[in-house]
């Protein structure tokens, strides 16, 4: 069905043949001139939920206006598109079969750009490493990584929270999540039945579950071993606080920092705000005011990304600072020439206490000297029935925010160390890393961390967190039990930060072993945590001293030039 309006032509419902047959759905947006224009793909399986369609549309008019064709796609199984939908199996291969197409039609010039938040992003790049010959740029904006790094596996941990989203996806027409109870749902033991709490027999949530770790079925939809492949200009977009953050930090860095990356060939862009994932909309976030610079004009900023790699417009994007990223504490955009920063050091905080690191009352400590002084470990009692939760602000019971950490950090089940008051500020920019040696009652179980910038008044503002389980410390694809009460070194990969430690604040590290719902929890058994209903409590140390050096590892700014 075409719409003629007074600027523009709408074409909705047009049908586009794969190379297996199936025909997807788009919906195309152009100008009236009888031409050839470059175009702008979107593909997403959110079109029919509540107002995301509208706004897709009015961006599509947005670049219309402005000399390009816009195609919004539905995925395969989704909405008006023939097929199943298998969420991370087929998106890439549609996508260059759909591109393909576009270059085949009279009113494309053959130059095609990719744009899209969050799936709509992770599509892009597993279009982008089969190298369709008329892509030509893509906006890649809050991307999720491989499957296995970030949803719906987070560190070899179920992200249960991905449950409500399975509901939210499952079938042809999404079904708004505020008709759930999920907090209730998620509560349900054993986590193979969550789908049924909803009201669904998903098939996409039993798949999920019968592959708890990198297997094949998970091997074939990664896409960031592939990196190399893409040489196109990117830009890539997120939030501080997007749940997705590491994919856009380890899809920069995987094109940017490879030796064979050629800026001037195929320039990337990076720029990371004071967002969540759903970005760009507030400057006010948990009640915390990241002040009016924090907002950017984002369109603005994707138009003059098309009109420079799809229009040939020199209007010297490309040679403006690769590296724009917004420095919490401070509340200033900085802008770099790279990715982390160059000049930037690493800065080791060991783990100790004298007494008990067990809740803020205790007196954990990070410090810069390794010391033998005080108690070898420290010990919490990990009971699956109540689990540490994770703090959120309204119903996305997953999403991160600036929100204060102390009502968690009042439980014995949380190791809190922290640094003495900061004379001088610090800018902490980069990858942080937790090393530290543990040990377990069970066979397996879980450890998470996160660090928080401690105010003079007390607030404890999240910055970032992140969970292992522990059978995976080796590997996604090598689990090993652990030898209960045995000392054993593990590692949490923090993702990364930007935040300016003020004079008089404090770095605090909170340690623990849930972040509930968010994820699953280990309920301690050595069985499957995702069909047990059974749980074990669980004593669990984690050690200190030279014998056993446990540190947090942060990337301090030297001296700015």
């Amino acid at each position: 069905m075409t719409s003629v309006g007074s600027e523009l032509i709408h074409e909705f419902g047009v049908k586009q043949k794969m190379s297996d047959g199936v025909y997807l759905s788009s919906d195309i947006f152009r100008p009236k001139e009888d031409r050839k224009f470059p175009v702008i793909l979107t593909r997403s399986p959110y079109l029919t939920m509540n107002g995301y369609f509208e706004r897709l549309v009015d961006d599509a008019r947005f670049f219309a206006r402005n000399g390009y064709v816009f195609i919004i796609q539905d995925c395969r199984g989704k909405n008006d598109s023939e097929g199943k939908y298998n969420p991370f199996h087929d998106d890439g291969k549609d996508g260059f079969d759909t591109i393909e197409w576009i270059s085949e039609q009279p009113w494309s010039n053959g130059k095609v750009g990719m744009v899209g938040n969050s799936y709509a992003a992770w599509n892009q790049w597993a279009t982008a490493v089969l190298n369709p010959p008329n892509l030509k740029t893509i906006i890649s904006v809050v991307a999720l990584p491989d499957p296995v790094i970030n949803v719906p596996y987070q560190g070899g941990e179920l992200v249960l929270t991905m449950a409500e989203w399975v509901a939210l996806i499952e079938g042809r027409r999404n079904t708004p999540t505020a008709i759930y109870d999920t907090e209730s749902i998620l509560s349900h033991l054993p986590v193979r039945e969550i789908d049924k709490m909803f009201g669904r027999n998903s098939r996409i949530w039993q798949d999920w579950l019968d592959h708890p770790s990198l297997d094949e079925y998970w091997k074939e939809t990664l896409y960031e071993n592939k990196l190399d492949r893409v040489k196109i200009p990117a830009m890539h977009i997120s939030g501080w606080y997007d749940d997705d953050l590491i994919g856009t930090h380890t899809n920069y860095t995987g094109i940017a920092n490879s030796p064979s990356y050629d800026p001037k060939g195929y320039f990337q862009k990076l720029v990371i705000g004071p967002w969540p994932h759903h970005l760009n909309t507030t400057t006010n976030l948990g009640g915390i005011e990241f002040g009016p610079q924090a907002l950017i004009d984002l369109r603005g900023l994707k138009l003059r990304w098309f009109n420079r790699f799809l229009k040939g417009e020199n209007n010297g994007i490309d040679k403006e600072s690769p590296v724009d990223i917004f420095l919490m504490g401070i509340n200033e955009w900085s802008k770099e020439t790279s990715w982390p920063p160059k000049n930037m050091a690493h800065k080791n905080l060991y783990l100790s206490s004298y007494f008990g690191a067990n809740s803020l009352f205790g007196d954990g400590r990070l410090s810069e000297n390794c010391s033998d002084k005080g108690k070898q470990y420290d010990e919490y009692i990990y009971d699956p029935s109540n689990p540490t939760p994770h703090i959120s602000e309204g119903q996305d019971l997953s999403a991160e925010g600036p929100f204060d950490q102390r009502s968690i950090e009042r439980r014995d089940d949380v190791l809190v160390f922290q640094s003495e008051v900061l004379k001088k500020r610090m800018e902490v920019i980069g990858s942080v890393r937790l090393y530290f040696w543990a040990s377990t009652s069970s066979v397996d179980t879980d450890y998470w961390g996160q660090v928080t910038d401690v105010y003079p008044n007390g607030y404890s503002l999240h910055l970032t967190e992140n969970i292992i389980r522990a059978k995976y410390r080796e590997g996604l694809d090598n689990p090993k039990e652990m030898i209960p009460g045995e000392a054993t070194p593990m590692e949490i990969d923090l993702w990364i930060v930007g935040n300016v430690f003020l004079e008089g604040h404090r770095i605090r590290l909170d340690l623990s072993s849930s972040s509930f719902p968010k994820y699953a929890r280990n309920l301690n058994n050595g069985k499957s945590n995702l069909d047990s209903s059974d749980f074990q409590v669980a004593t669990q140390r984690i050690y200190h001293g030279s014998d056993y050096m446990s540190y947090l590892q942060i990337p301090v700014r030297k001296n700015k030039k």
